[in-house]
């Protein structure tokens, strides 16, 4: 069986399966020979050139494993009869981790007291807190309850919402009517038809004056122009792991924007992530050589 791997790391992790054949193959060079041989894929955490075309020529896939939650690059090209699998689970603490930390950043001012400490320049004065505060998880799936055990012992209200209604968890539907009380709103919805550009001039509009967005989504979830302009009137503040466009280019206006920090894409990539990605990596493939149900399938429902 031959298997298209994204690192050494992981092809160490399957070295000993019986039959298995590992080539490693990180996107950053020229692509292997043998792609109609490929019988399982686990791609590389930023991608790879052309997804559309080597799926194509994969003629022999049966599972692909992403290293990622998000699956948006492969799904809408993927070949009939080919099982999709996430990553579901494996970036829960990093991202959950960041999004605390970020929020914390933003409230009580981090950037600036860095910017004025390089400056030499005691600036004493209030900040914001998180204390208190009415965080919205907008997408509670397994980041989002990972991103709440994390803000318990804070002392904040979190609400919960989720594409669909359930116990404790509000609907999709009833955002517009859930912004207006959140001091934070906390983006970690999948990259779908749905959710693309969700956060335009109206949503954000619906913040109440002060509030912070948190994105650790995806970049294209947000109006990148409307979160801009909001941004520039000082009525809101953002704290963003992701953007539109990704990577942010030099001179973009969104880098200059006041009350924004801004960090590289890097919420889940952790030691923590590696290794619970190794570990799933490993159970998968177990799994797939077994003929049993593999974990994280990818249907309709995502």
């Amino acid at each position: 069986m031959k298997i298209w791997v994204a690192s050494e790391a992981v092809a160490g992790v399957l070295s000993d399966l019986p039959g298995v054949e590992c080539v490693v193959y990180d996107g950053k060079g020229p692509e292997p020979d043998g792609a109609e041989q490929v019988e399982v894929w686990i791609p590389p955490l930023q991608g790879v050139p052309d997804v559309p075309g080597l799926l194509a020529r994969m003629s022999s896939l049966r599972l692909l494993q992403t290293v990622t939650a998000g699956v948006e690059p492969y799904r809408p090209h993927l070949p009939e009869g080919v099982v999709l699998c996430n990553a579901r689970g494996v970036h829960d603490a990093g991202t959950a981790e960041w999004a605390v930390g970020a929020m914390i950043a933003v409230l009580r001012e981090f950037p600036g007291f860095v910017d004025a400490q390089r400056r030499g320049e005691w600036t004493y004065h209030h900040t914001g807190v998180l204390a208190d505060a009415t965080v919205l998880i907008v997408g509670h799936g397994s980041i989002g309850a990972a991103l709440e055990r994390r803000l318990d012992g804070f002392e904040v209200e979190v609400v919960r919402v989720a594409r669909s209604a359930r116990e404790g968890v509000h609907a999709m539907a009833e955002l517009p009517g859930l912004l207006p009380a959140a001091d934070v709103v906390v983006l970690l919805v999948p990259a779908t038809p749905d959710t693309a550009g969700m956060v335009d001039a109206a949503f954000l509009a619906r913040m109440k004056d002060g509030a912070v967005l948190v994105n650790a989504a995806r970049g294209g979830v947000v109006d990148t122009d409307a979160l801009v302009a909001e941004l520039r009137t000082g009525r809101l503040r953002a704290a963003l792991d992701v953007t539109d466009p990704e990577p942010l280019p030099p001179g973009h206006p969104l880098w200059t924007a006041p009350g924004v920090f801004i960090t590289p894409h890097v919420a889940g990539s952790t030691p923590a992530s590696v290794r619970r990605t190794l570990r799933l990596v490993r159970s998968q493939l177990l799994r797939h050589l077994a003929g049993e149900p593999l974990k994280n399938v990818i249907t309709d429902a995502y």
